[in-house]
């Protein structure tokens, strides 16, 4: 988030696809025949089998273009069988009639709406009150950063546990609803930067990971440190790629910046580098404010996520309705840090057409603002207009 995030994060730390035929499962004989060659082009999917250089090999899970040979270590994509001999099928696999050329794979689904919970800044409010009178499943919880280098901590200071962040996470976790950390941020010491190689980001995710055993996780990439810095964007990509390999049923989200109408050349580039590197990101969620949208906030997000759709739609090759079902609205409440107005009923409309385009995630920045305080501007425990408590999170719930 834009300035609302920079007025937290230095308050809590300064104080088009090539057509893929998809090969149906073939399994070796006993005499450990070679399986059908593997191809570049082909997509696999899990069990399917492939040989190449005179090895069988199963895919773990969805891919293309990732080259048994060099992709069957333990945490890679294939599984070298070992050996292979005899003579390969003559026959070609089936291509399917109909389907995807790049199908979502079975994690793309839709996710609970999620608006963001920062425990250190504006005045948090109790989880469970929150809970209670709306309705809301999940929270999106603001920050997770880097401390003395490439080690997880809540705002880059506080460590994972012990802290007011965990306390958070086992309230909301004991009203009934559940959390989605958001690692980065507009500003701070991020992981992106600190983290040398994909291989240590990727741990410091599943630090956070494993620690409070989360179903997803959301990586807010903004600001020329992580979002126009393409050797840290695309370390960011390739450690998603680890995380996803690891945790299969692990939610990957990738959120960032938009114009009114789609991704600018930093977000386009983002996407591209995701399918080139095989990332299989779940939900790609943009951020439609601050972008001096004018007085029509609704037109402009719903500007900002046709364009993300037309984006995915020609990087990856999907439907529209693949491409809807791997969206994400994270929107800001109220008053936007360009006085850009969000009313409540506006944010009811953009969640009904969110819910009508089968998007996969919903959030707002954030429930702290989620409080009326009509001429209050951009401040951190209202939302700068006249509502009742709690209004942005009880629309969202209905998502």
């Amino acid at each position: 988030m834009r300035l609302s995030r920079k007025i937290a994060l230095v308050t809590s730390v300064g104080a088009v696809a090539t057509a893929a035929a998809v090969l149906p499962m073939a399994t070796s004989n006993a005499a450990a025949a070679c399986a059908p060659a593997w191809s570049a082009s082909a997509v696999y999917v899990k069990d399917n089998v492939a040989s190449q250089n005179g090895h069988n090999y199963t895919a773990k899970w969805w891919t293309q273009n990732e080259s048994p040979a060099t992709n069957s270590s333990q945490w890679a994509v294939w599984i070298d069988n070992g050996v292979c001999g005899g003579t390969t099928p003559t026959t070609p696999p089936t291509t399917p009639p109909t389907g995807p050329t790049t199908p979502p794979p079975a994690t793309g689904t839709k996710m609970a709406a999620a608006p963001y919970l920062y425990p250190g800044w504006g005045n948090p409010p109790a989880p469970a009150t929150v809970v209670q009178a709306t309705g809301i499943k999940a929270f999106t919880l603001a920050f997770v950063l880097a401390s003395n280098g490439c080690n997880p901590a809540w705002d880059g200071s506080s460590g994972l546990t012990g802290g007011a962040h965990a306390s958070t996470i086992a309230a909301i976790r004991a009203a009934g609803a559940d959390v989605v950390p958001s690692i980065g941020g507009w500003s701070g010491n991020k992981l992106g930067p600190n983290c040398s190689t994909p291989e240590a980001l990727a741990g410091a995710y599943q630090k956070v990971i494993d620690t409070f055993g989360l179903k997803a996780i959301d990586i807010d990439i903004e600001n020329t440190d992580e979002f126009e810095n393409y050797v840290v964007a695309d370390r960011i990509v390739d450690a998603l790629k680890i995380v996803k390999q690891r945790n299969p049923n692990v939610k990957t989200i990738l959120t960032f910046g938009t114009t009114t109408t789609g991704p600018n050349a930093h977000g386009i580039r983002l996407i591209q580098q995701a399918k080139a590197k095989g990332a299989n990101i779940d939900v790609f969620t943009q951020m439609p404010f601050d972008f001096s949208g004018g007085a029509d906030m609704y037109a402009s997000t719903v500007g900002a996520t046709e364009g993300l759709k037309n984006v995915l739609k020609s990087t990856f090759g999907w439907t529209d309705a693949q491409a809807y079902s791997r969206i994400g609205i994270s929107g800001m409440n109220g008053l936007s840090d360009q006085q850009e107005v969000t009313s409540v009923d506006t944010w009811t409309r953009i969640r009904d057409y969110a819910k009508s385009k089968g998007l996969a995630r919903f959030a707002f920045w954030a429930v702290n603002r989620d409080r009326g305080c009509a001429g209050g501007g951009v401040v951190s425990d209202c939302s700068g207009i006249a509502q009742t408590d709690w209004a942005f999170t009880r629309v969202s719930a209905g998502f």
